[in-house]
C-alpha cells in the first residue's frame, strides 16, 4: 500500500520542552478534513511505532492508516503464563463454585485467558473498557458493567455498582498496580487478586532502534508502564523530534519515571483517543 507524505515545516522540530497535550474525543471530527474525496491529517506520512501486536496492534495500525500515517508494528512486550498456576486455578475454582459475586477484568489479555472458564449465572462481570468488554464477549462471557468514561481502575472504583460486601475476583498481570484492588477494598469489598499472566519484554530489531534514534519514527505510542520501561531501555536515545504519546496519566507518570519526555496524553484509554493525542498537537505545530 502506498502512502503520500504530507510535507510539514520543521519536521524534526523538538517536542521536548512543551507541556504534554491532553486530548479528548471532541477534537476528532476536526482532526480529519475532506479535500474532495481525499482525507488529510496532520500525521499523514508519519511513521508511528505501535508497541503491541495481536488484535490490538492490528486495530491501531488500521486506524493510523485511515489518518494517512504509516504504522510500524514492533511489539515491545509479550505475555507469558503465570508462575503460580496453582493460585490461578484456585481462583477460577472459587469462581466456578459460585463463591465470587463479581469477576473484574482489566485487559483483553485476561479476557482471552477466560475463554471456556465456567462462570455461574449469579456472578456478574465488570470490564474496564469497551475493548476488554468486546474481548470478553468473544470469549463467550457476558458483561454487566463497563465504566461510562475514562476506562481505568479509578473509573471502576468511582462508578462501582456492586455496593459493599461483594466477593470480587481480580485476575490480572503479575505486575499490575494495586490501585484497583485497594480502591475496591476501601469501599468495603473482599478482593482476591490472582496473577493470570506475566508481562515480559521483547527484543526490538536493530533497524527499529535505528529508525527511532534517527528521528524517522515521528511518534511512539506508550500503552503501559511496562511498554514505557522497554522504550527507555531499548530505544534511547530518542530523537527530540519524536513524540512520546501515552494512553493515560498513569502511563504518562510511568514514562516520566523511566526517563521519557512525554509529549501527549490520551484522556481515554481507547485507540481513538490515543491516536487523537498525537494528531492535535501535530496540528498545532507551526
Amino acid at each position: 500500500m502506498l502512502f503520500t507524505r504530507r510535507t510539514r515545516r520543521n519536521p524534526q522540530k523538538s517536542w521536548r520542552g512543551a507541556s504534554p497535550t491532553s486530548c479528548s474525543r471532541r477534537g476528532l471530527r476536526s482532526s480529519l478534513r475532506s479535500e474532495g474525496s481525499a482525507v488529510t491529517s496532520a500525521i499523514a506520512g508519519w511513521r508511528v511505532l505501535v508497541p503491541r501486536g495481536g488484535p490490538w496492534g492490528r486495530a491501531v495500525a488500521a486506524r493510523l492508516v485511515e489518518h494517512g500515517a504509516v504504522p510500524v508494528v514492533a511489539p515491545l512486550v509479550d505475555f507469558a503464563p503465570t508462575e503460580d498456576a496453582a493460585e490461578l486455578a484456585a481462583g477460577l475454582g472459587r469462581l466456578a463454585a459460585g463463591d465470587v459475586d463479581w469477576l473484574v477484568v482489566t485487559s483483553a489479555t485476561t479476557a482471552g485467558l477466560l475463554e471456556g472458564v465456567a462462570v455461574p449465572a449469579t456472578t456478574r462481570i465488570a470490564a474496564v473498557g469497551p475493548a476488554t468488554a468486546a474481548a470478553l464477549a468473544e470469549a463467550g462471557l457476558r458483561v454487566d458493567f463497563v465504566p461510562s468514561s475514562d476506562f481505568s481502575a479509578d473509573a471502576i472504583v468511582a462508578e462501582w455498582p456492586g455496593g459493599t460486601g461483594s466477593r470480587i475476583l481480580l485476575p490480572q498481570s503479575a505486575i499490575a498496580e494495586p490501585t484497583l484492588a485497594e480502591g475496591l477494598r476501601a469501599a468495603g469489598n473482599r478482593v482476591d487478586t490472582v496473577a493470570a499472566y506475566r508481562t515480559i519484554g521483547v527484543h526490538v530489531a536493530p533497524e527499529i532502534v535505528a529508525e527511532v534514534q534517527s528521528g524517522a519514527i515521528r511518534a511512539i505510542l506508550v500503552t503501559s508502564g511496562s511498554v514505557a520501561h522497554e522504550v527507555a531501555a531499548q530505544l534511547a536515545p530518542i530523537s527530540p523530534g519524536t513524540m512520546i504519546a501515552c494512553i493515560g496519566p498513569r502511563t504518562a507518570a510511568a514514562a516520566s519515571a523511566a526517563g521519557l519526555e512525554v509529549g501527549a496524553i490520551a484522556e481515554q484509554q481507547t485507540v481513538e483517543s490515543l491516536i487523537l493525542s498525537i494528531i492535535q498537537p501535530a496540528e498545532a505545530r507551526p
